[in-house]
């Protein structure tokens, strides 16, 4: 991976993955805000405000901004998370300049007309109602509630429909003006370019965003003190279930184990949980794990599709598999493997432009810097077993146990029962 990072004028970023072998270019404006920045009265802003940029601006309307990269065969796309926001668009790389001018012009000129805002309102209150009817979504979205109640990680994303509706043209306003600034502004390409020919092409872009400092956020304070459970009745075909337990924070110095011991748990069809609860006792379809890093905090998932009759069996056997590596560390050989399946998914993501874009991104909100893959998986190979076993260790604790249930039958007593280390 060739990159070059530099910092740009009004305290912005911009880090160019030069890639040429490649025929195509990625393009990503990242703003370091995001769910956590948002008030209560406010949750959903952000996502909202990512909809409304692509609604208008002074030189082009809704159709002509998609038009004037799909038109060229490229695509434009964005998305909204806990502490991040990206605007991105893939093209050839003969059309950089034209995707970096679409990509700017939103930034710079979106007008927000009083109708779109009206009609995205509607847009987006159906993208709440499609989530709400998907169980592994709704699933999850109680976990993070239950995880972090009364705090901006555990709200939804997109908001709620009653909250969207009162959003007004100037809270838009008001949110772009306080957080979309040069302060919180990263940059990131990759593909058939240099950073030399970015540059130029962003100067007049950077003479006129506003400058600022750096978005703040609220820290998770409180400790988990007792384990949470909801169980929420839908009539489906199967029981959905989460597991949340507080994990480690990108910056911890364990989270290189923490991604191992996910790994050796369930992110692939040879992990633990796949092979005990569903290819060995049969009582799942799905079942998968996860992290969530963020600043000062972190998560560790399971999610898990299984029949009805079963929840409370599934969820117990769940749990005891996680146990097992709490108290015994993994053999050399699962310890070899899971890095080396580690490695290759390092390898793998980052041949197209569009995650090498990603991964720049990713380095410059999350750490301030470009994260070089090499230096990473060099952290991931001096990990021993005991630190995986360590890893799985800190999150066997009851207290910090949280379990989301979406269920035609099942029952919040027999749940609770089951769910114990």
């Amino acid at each position: 991976m060739i990159f070059s990072q530099e910092r740009l004028d009004q305290g912005a970023q911009l880090a160019v993955a030069h890639m040429p072998h490649v025929e195509s270019v990625s393009v990503g404006f990242w703003l370091g805000v995001g769910g956590r920045q948002e008030s209560r009265r406010q949750n959903g802003i952000f996502h909202f405000l990512e909809h409304m940029l692509f609604k208008g601006t002074t030189q082009r309307n809704a159709r002509e901004i998609s038009e004037a990269v799909e038109g060229v065969g490229g695509y434009l796309n964005a998305f909204t998370a806990e502490e991040m926001t990206c605007y991105y668009a893939r093209a050839s790389a003969k059309h950089l300049r034209g995707v970096v001018d679409v990509l700017t012009d939103m930034l710079l000129h979106a007008t927000f007309p009083a109708s779109e805002i009206e009609r995205e309102r509607g847009v987006i209150q159906e993208e709440i109602r499609m989530y709400e009817d998907q169980p592994a979504q709704l699933a999850q979205d109680m976990a993070n509630s239950l995880l972090w109640p009364n705090h901006p990680l555990g709200r939804p994303l997109l908001g709620t429909s009653d909250i969207v509706q009162r959003m007004k043209r100037r809270d838009l306003l008001n949110y772009r003006r306080k957080f979309y600034h040069a302060g919180n502004l990263r940059i990131t390409v990759a593909g058939k370019t240099d950073l030399t020919e970015v540059k130029e092409m962003l100067r007049p872009f950077l003479r006129h965003f506003p400058s600022g400092s750096p978005a703040m956020y609220a820290p998770v304070s409180r400790r988990q003190t007792a384990p949470r459970f909801e169980v929420v009745r839908k009539a489906i075909e199967q029981t959905q279930f989460v597991v949340g337990l507080r994990g480690v924070s990108r910056h911890d110095p364990r989270r290189s184990a923490f991604r191992l011991m996910s790994v050796m748990l369930g992110e692939n069809m040879s992990s633990r949980l796949f092979q005990n609860v569903r290819e060995k006792h049969g009582l799942a379809y799905s079942i998968s794990t996860g992290a969530n890093y963020y600043h000062e905090t972190g998560s560790f998932f399971i999610n898990a599709g299984v029949e009805n009759s079963k929840t409370a069996q599934a969820i117990k056997l769940t749990l005891q598999t996680v146990r097992q590596l709490a108290r015994r560390a993994p053999s050399a050989r699962e310890l070899r493997r899971a890095k080396e399946y580690t490695y290759g998914q390092i390898h793998l993501n980052l041949e197209s432009t569009d995650n090498q874009m990603m991964w720049l991104g990713e380095g410059l909100i999350g750490h301030n810097r470009v994260i070089n893959p090499d230096k990473l998986i060099r952290q991931i190979e001096l990990v021993s077993a005991e630190e995986v076993q360590a890893a799985a260790a800190l999150l066997v604790h009851d207290e910090r146990l949280n379990v989301a249930v979406v269920s035609p039958t099942a029952e919040l007593a027999e749940i609770e029962a089951a769910a114990r280390f």
